[in-house]
């Protein structure tokens, strides 16, 4: 399946952020599920937001804090997708000062 030229970059520098030993399965996994979503959804190539959504389905809870702050990194705003930015339950907030 084709992938939107834009997610795809942002993919793979999600990937690449990624502990050398995990990637390939990371790989695998997240892209399988993004190619699924799509399919469901009827649309000809990955979206974005099936990139997201794939990244939050596969990717285990302990870890979804990191996975955000690489999403960040990378210009995407996963809270368009419905997903909230709120702190990892018992980690304490980081103080904001503006």
């Amino acid at each position: 399946m084709d992938w939107d030229k834009a997610t795809l970059e942002k993919f793979r520098l999600l990937i690449g952020k990624m502990p050398v030993f995990v990637r390939g399965t990371a790989e695998q996994r997240v892209s399988e599920k993004a190619q699924g979503l799509a399919r469901a959804g009827g649309r000809p190539e990955v979206s974005e937001k099936d990139m997201v959504d794939a990244f939050f389905a596969q990717t285990p809870f302990g870890f979804q804090g990191l996975m955000k702050n690489d999403l960040s990194a990378v210009g995407i705003d996963y809270t368009k997708y419905g997903y909230t930015d709120a702190p990892v339950p018992g980690r304490p907030r980081e103080e904001r000062t503006s």
